[in-house]
């Protein structure tokens, strides 16, 4: 890029005739301002030199190769590794009521979520997990930091399970270093082809689950026999699959730096009382090499070695004793790291730690820093999650068995039959939300005399819905002395037991309409 095109946003103010090519001028057309005044970016050299170079904003990407480490927290990380993939895999192929547990029947309109039977009318309860898991989110967060970035989050997850394909397959952090820096040879290409191979079939796994979750999954599998899946249904697992690929296998830390929105607002919910992994720099510095029977306080040095292993087992590849960082993902490999080389080096363990930014500055111990946990940031958090989770749970368990949806016939608001009532025609539709044959019963009140005509009882499998037509009819007496206009009335929907007496009700209001 040009000098001129630099000046189109850095405008550089002479210090003196002869400092800077003409290029670099001031805008023409800019208002004088005496006060202001811009720096240019200098690559190299000095601003005395004469010479100004444009720096390139784009940084190429370097291939972060985490270093493997053992350790409490790595142990805890793999636990979740595995929980959450048995549940995800687990899942669709788990049977209840003699259908798949967690279905999400786009096409039928149905979700099955265990024995709770949603249609599209309980999509509030559907809000309610998803506002559920975001201040769960918030509150984890509040209290300790990124937890669920490093230990649960499926980016972490499935490039975790990435990295230990690519370990087993390529070898450790410095046999992949060595490999990648090699010429493509015929073990190269056979190292490589066998990662993505394995990459891939991971992938497409996941891509299959995941749709499993919308189609069931055993008629999915003979579908995928015999290669009859429908358009959307390659579609949606080549999707997923690709993003399951790309993500876990090439994006990686990218996604959490650059991708993922919550690492730019996290920093709204942290304050000085969240946990975090953190460096104690007052124990650590000044940082350097040593023998391991040196006296620190002759040498002046701090318990940190300089062994860098804490940088190398960061999957994001930071620093962690620069402070805290938005890419810091809260996994604490560093933790595991630097314990086992202050177990090397006979020094107290916690160098790097999950502590606080108080708690850090005034030395506090791990239960005054845990008693500050409780503030009002995460009383708030916990409050409305335990009010919200609480309020959908009690609906959930006082919901009726069925709903009814009431729908006006257009084509025929009102009309004055032969005898002289007025009739009007409506369509309900009722769904059975349990999974057992029920039969239900529509009747009507609001207005004196009115009833439905000549409905017999609706029988419903489970799960089954169904549009029912009803005239509702108003007597002449009434018809004649009512007012033209829409008038109240309500649908009593009754569902029988197998005696006949009804053992729940659900009542909808509607309107009568009377032509003038």
């Amino acid at each position: 890029m040009s000098d001129d095109h630099a000046t189109d946003n850095v405008t550089a103010k002479r210090a003196a005739p002869a400092a800077f090519p003409e290029s670099v001028a001031p805008i023409a057309n800019a208002a004088p301002a005496p006060a202001r005044r811009t720096i240019p970016i200098i690559a190299s050299g000095t601003i005395g030199s004469g010479t100004a170079k444009l720096v390139s904003m784009y940084q190429k990407h370097q291939t972060i190769h985490p270093r493997s480490v053992q350790g409490w927290f790595q142990n805890w990380r793999w636990v979740f590794v595995w929980l959450t993939q048995a549940v995800f895999y687990g899942l669709p192929w788990l049977q209840i009521h003699g259908r798949q547990a967690m279905l999400f029947d786009l096409a039928a309109r149905r979700f099955y979520i265990f024995g709770i039977v949603l249609y599209p009318q309980d999509l509030v309860y559907l809000t309610g997990l998803l506002v559920i898991s975001a201040l769960s989110l918030f509150l984890f967060t509040a209290i300790a930091g990124r937890l669920w970035c490093g230990f649960a989050c499926p980016q972490t997850v499935y490039s975790e399970i990435f990295l230990w394909v690519e370990k087993k397959i390529e070898g450790d952090r410095r046999l992949r270093q060595k490999l990648d820096a090699a010429p493509w040879d015929a073990r190269k290409i056979a190292l490589r082809s066998a990662k993505h191979g394995a990459w891939i079939a991971i992938a497409l796994w996941t891509g299959y689950t995941f749709v499993g979750y919308f189609t069931p999954i055993r008629v999915l599998a003979s579908e995928a026999a015999a290669l009859t899946f429908g358009p959307w249904e390659w579609f949606w697992v080549f999707f997923y699959a690709f993003a399951t690929y790309g993500n876990a296998g090439f994006l990686r830390e990218q996604v959490c730096k650059y991708m993922c929105p919550y690492a730019r607002f996290q920093s709204a919910m942290f304050d000085r009382d969240t946990m975090i992994v953190a460096y104690d720099t007052g124990r650590g510095e000044p940082r350097g090499t040593r023998a391991r029977s040196a006296d620190l306080v002759q040498a002046n040095l701090g318990h940190c070695i300089d062994c860098n292993l804490c940088v190398e087992v960061c999957p994001t590849g930071i620093d962690i004793r620069k402070g805290l960082q938005y890419e810091c993902i809260g996994c604490a490999a560093c933790v595991d790291a630097c314990n086992r080389v202050m177990d090397k080096m006979h020094y107290p363990r916690g160098l790097i730690r999950f502590a606080t930014e108080n708690g850090l500055e005034r030395h506090w111990s791990r239960r005054e820093m845990l008693l500050h946990v409780v503030r009002p940031r995460v009383l708030i958090y916990t409050s409305l999650l335990g009010f919200i989770t609480f309020a959908l749970g009690a609906s959930l368990w006082l919901r009726a068995p069925f709903r009814v949806d009431v729908v006006r016939d257009r084509a025929s608001l009102g009309r004055v039959l032969d005898d002289g009532s007025l009739e009007n025609v409506y369509r309900l539709q009722v769904m059975n939300a349990t999974e057992a044959s029920h039969r239900f019963r529509i009747g009507v009140s609001g207005l004196e005399g009115v009833r439905v005509a000549g409905l017999p009882d609706v029988q419903l499998e489970g799960t089954q819905a169904a549009w029912v037509a009803v005239d509702v009819r108003l007597p002449p007496a009434t018809a004649n002395d009512a007012r033209p206009g829409a008038h109240p009335i309500q649908f009593r929907i009754q569902r029988l037991a197998d005696d006949g007496t009804p053992d729940a009700t659900v009542v909808e209001k509607s309107t009568f309409l009377v032509p003038r």
